[in-house]
């Protein structure tokens, strides 16, 4: 395990393999261990990065007051710390929001940007009855007793997960913070990065899963591919929202394509 600190905050990541840095951004709920069957299988080709992200996995919790540019300049210190240079980087769901706010704020950092399965923020890519109720819904299990806490996310695959993948989720949920998953959830449920879309210059894939009912590709992918001047859609058939775990060989066969084109 590496570590980098940023006012006081330990933010914890893996680090393996040689070659351009590629960095993994997971979702909610989840940490670094989200991407074991991409690190297994990158690592041959890229410096694989994973990081736990602030108030996740092996990281330090976050202050209430914590916001989404701060989610990114710990994002990029890590990068920095990795001391690779510019890398690709890639976010899932709520990862990814993250990434384009790194984007924001630290261009200088990102070679190529890897979007998967994601939002420009919930404000930015949902209807307000959609995140009101995901925000309902989220307040309703934090609000249970600490005996019964187990965040679970609906509809994050499309067929039947594989019973791996669902010992990991549960393992990782299990370990959610509450008052690290409150502030992450208000993070999200505010943003609203549309603006930044037509701005970003760096070639972008958008990765996605046909079936994901959490951020659809009619909803959420096209209006993206539409506001970024360089970015490709890649639609997995048959897949949902964690496609790096539904279907980990065609997801790593194109983000190794994507990156290697571009390094």
């Amino acid at each position: 395990m590496h570590a980098v600190r940023v006012d006081g905050i330990e933010i914890a990541y893996d680090r393996v393999g040689s070659g351009p840095p590629l960095v993994l951004v997971h979702g909610a709920t989840t940490d670094a261990r989200l991407w074991r069957g991409q690190v297994a299988d990158l690592a041959d080709a890229f410096t694989v990065v994973a990081w736990d992200e602030p108030g996740a996995g092996r990281s330090s919790d976050v202050p209430p007051s914590f916001t989404l540019a701060d989610y990114a300049r710990c994002l990029a210190a890590v990068i920095k710390d990795v001391g690779l240079g510019p890398a690709h980087v890639l976010g899932l769901s709520w990862g990814g929001t993250i990434v384009l706010e790194l984007y924001r704020h630290h261009s200088d950092l990102v070679r190529t940007l890897l979007l998967v399965d994601t939002y420009a923020g919930w404000k930015g890519s949902l209807p307000a009855a959609e995140v009101r109720a995901r925000v309902e819904g989220a307040e309703r299990m934090l609000a249970v007793p600490a005996e019964d806490f187990a965040p679970t996310m609906p509809g994050l695959f499309a067929g039947a997960p594989p019973a791996e993948a669902v010992r990991l989720l549960s393992v990782m949920s299990a370990d959610t913070r509450r008052q690290s998953m409150r502030t992450e959830l208000t993070v999200m449920a505010e943003a609203d990065l549309r603006d930044l879309l037509p701005r970003i210059t760096v070639p972008t894939l958008l990765l996605w899963g046909e079936l994901d009912k959490r951020s659809p590709v009619e909803q959420v992918a096209h209006p993206f591919l539409a506001a970024i001047p360089h970015a490709t859609l890649v639609v997995l058939p048959g897949i949902g929202h964690l496609s790096n775990i539904e279907a980990p060989e065609p997801f790593n066969r194109t983000v190794r394509e994507f990156c290697r084109a571009r390094s």
